[in-house]
């Protein structure tokens, strides 16, 4: 904090201390700016303002650089696996063998989750939206564990809660798929590996009659490293804004879970699908969509090309795109919309007005090709997304939580009317 910024103001001059980041991100600390002066920021959707400082994810859209703990994600995709990136996020290293296989063996023995949890697929009307189902499951895991509900827990027993959460979540997760379709519920089996049990649970029936393609379970593997953590998002920031009213940790993934359930964050993928649908429906001419989306005065986008922070290119979408590309090819599948989505990715990477924009296919783009090569309905997308999400949204919730982070309280500017008095109903 060798650094200072000088802010005039017509009440005064200000100095406020420059905060320089481990990779050299710069920020100005204007947390007593109030106090000194009666003035407050204004920055809508926080899109310039650093609410916290994280040591678990560095992120750099202009260079196209996304990191885990120092970790560059290509290195991760490519040689570790989704539950040591989880060790890693949790708790700042990776794991040696010994580390790793006591955090797997703790993560296999929580699977199951309480019997009268099956009950509440009951009540729920038959085309719920499985976003609603997860949310409100993993919120009810805190009534199956009441001692989460105290703040001032051990950290050992804080740890077992983390545990759990990811130990559970591909359950409920498979559950929800397994009901919308009237099978029956599938309990773990934790012979096999977390992804190969998670697709065991989802699309099996029986242990001796399941068989894991080691093609899908690598690609769904990568998927969920690429999803697990991506610094101050919308559904991150949720989660730790939740946790620092010192909520337990299921009420705090669960509103994690909400504020990732929208089109414009975990949705994308979704909609990815739904417009290669649009367009197969209208005789899938891909290149009349093509001039569409060129057409500023069309309110027809592309979804899946370009990103919000990503200003060069998606790090996470090159290397999904090779698994997507294995997924498709081991499958042979013969699907119409994505011949589609290969037509458009082709455009995308090669037509100037693309390249240009840096409209590239990013990775909602590949993931929604691959759930849908799978097999999973469109609908369960974002679900997935959330198991991916899961360790990176638990991580940010235990660092705000060690760090003694005060609780999270924006300010606003106020422009409503002005003081008036109260008139009775018969003089109005």
């Amino acid at each position: 904090m060798s650094e200072t910024a000088k802010l005039i103001l017509e009440n005064g001059e200000y100095s406020l201390p420059v905060y320089t980041g481990s990779e050299e991100e710069k920020g100005i600390d204007i947390s007593s700016l109030r106090s000194q002066s009666g003035y407050v920021t204004l920055d809508t959707g926080y899109k310039n303002t650093g609410a916290t400082t994280s040591a678990i994810t560095f992120l750099d859209g202009e260079q196209g650089i996304l990191r885990y703990r120092g970790y560059p994600i290509e290195q991760l995709a490519e040689k570790s696996s989704f539950l040591e990136v989880s060790y890693l996020l949790l708790y700042g290293e990776l794991p040696n063998a010994k580390e790793l296989a006591e955090f797997t063996n703790r993560i296999t023995r929580h699977t199951l989750v309480h019997e009268d949890v099956k009950k509440f697929f009951d009540g729920y009307p038959s085309n719920a939206h499985p976003m609603g189902q997860l949310c409100s499951l993993i919120c009810s895991l805190s009534s199956y564990y009441p001692e989460s509900l105290n703040p001032n827990r051990p950290k050992d027993e804080v740890d077992l809660s983390i545990v759990r959460i990811l130990a559970k979540m591909p359950t409920l997760v498979s559950w929800i798929y397994k009901k919308s379709i009237g099978h029956p519920l599938i309990y773990p089996n934790n012979k096999l590996d977390y992804v190969t049990n998670f697709m065991f649970m989802t699309f099996g029936m029986r242990t001796e009659d399941f068989v894991a393609d080691p093609v899908i379970i690598e690609a769904l593997d990568k998927l969920l490293i690429l999803h697990a953590d991506h610094e101050q998002n919308c559904s991150t920031s949720t989660v730790r804004l939740v946790g620092s009213s010192q909520a337990n940790p299921y009420a705090s993934v669960a509103a994690g879970v909400a504020a990732l359930w929208g089109p414009l964050h975990g949705g994308a993928n979704q909609k990815v699908i739904e417009m290669l649908d649009q367009i197969q429906n209208d005789g899938g001419n891909t290149a009349k969509w093509i001039e569409k989306a060129k057409d500023k005065n069309d309110p027809f986008r592309l979804m899946g090309f370009g990103h919000r922070v990503y200003k060069n290119f998606d790090p996470r979408a090159k290397i999904i795109k090779e698994a997507c590309d294995n997924v498709l090819n081991k499958l042979g599948i013969h699907d119409p919309i994505l011949d589609i989505a290969k037509q458009l990715e082709e455009v995308a990477l090669q037509d100037p007005y693309f390249v240009e924009k840096k409209l590239y296919p990013n990775v909602d783009f590949y993931s929604g090709i691959i759930y849908r090569a799978i097999g999973f309905p469109t609908e369960m997308f974002t679900v997935l997304f959330a198991l991916g999400r899961l360790p990176g949204w638990l991580a940010q919730w235990k660092e705000m939580r060690e760090d003694g982070q005060p609780i999270g309280r924006p300010r606003q500017i106020y422009t409503g009317s002005p003081r008036r008095d109260y008139t009775n109903i018969a003089t109005r």
